[in-house]
């Protein structure tokens, strides 16, 4: 009895995957002290998550692992927390950070043409950042700000009925 093997083509060159994250000296250490210090929290997770973000700028891949050991949760579990939610940075942010509101009540009044034109004049896309490393665009699902659509937020600083022109100056300023 002679058996026959189905050939399938051979894989993709492993040249394509994307480099290994290069940890940075210290970080590890310093998000270990952050889950250390915060995992007797209930629902640790998220306030570490957190923690680890605002102190250190975002939650970068080699994070993960040490958050996971530390919580005695699996890399997945943790790795699929900081995917979920799009207020965790996977990368570090811009110098100044654009975020323009999606809400219902801004896009009704040309929020959505208002990030077009932000991805125009800026060259990148809702959480992208400029090429200098200047400015991050992002888009917000609500500023507070609905009777003064369309929103912006510059930094820390909140703006109302911004027209393109409006978000040209905001842009040059932040840049």
């Amino acid at each position: 009895m002679t058996t026959e093997f189905n050939t399938f083509p051979a894989p993709p060159p492993q040249s394509v995957m994307p480099p290994a994250p290069v940890p940075v000296p210290g970080r590890a250490d310093r998000v270990r002290a952050i889950a250390t210090e915060l995992r007797g929290l209930r629902g640790a997770l998220m306030p570490i998550v957190h923690a680890v973000q605002e102190e250190l700028g975002h939650v970068d891949q080699t994070d993960i692992p040490v958050i996971a050991d530390v919580l005695n949760l699996s890399v997945a579990e943790v790795h699929g927390v900081v995917t979920f939610y799009r207020d965790f940075r996977r990368e570090p942010a811009g110098r100044t950070t654009v975020r323009i509101c999606q809400a219902e009540a801004c896009r009704s009044v040309g929020a959505v043409e208002l990030a077009a034109h932000a991805k125009r004049r800026t060259g990148v896309g809702f959480g992208e950042t400029t090429y200098d490393g200047r400015l991050t665009v992002d888009e917000v699902f609500c500023l507070g700000n609905c009777a003064l659509g369309p929103a912006v937020q510059v930094g820390d600083k909140l703006h109302g009925r911004v027209t393109p022109a409006r978000l040209d100056a905001l842009l040059g300023e932040a840049r």
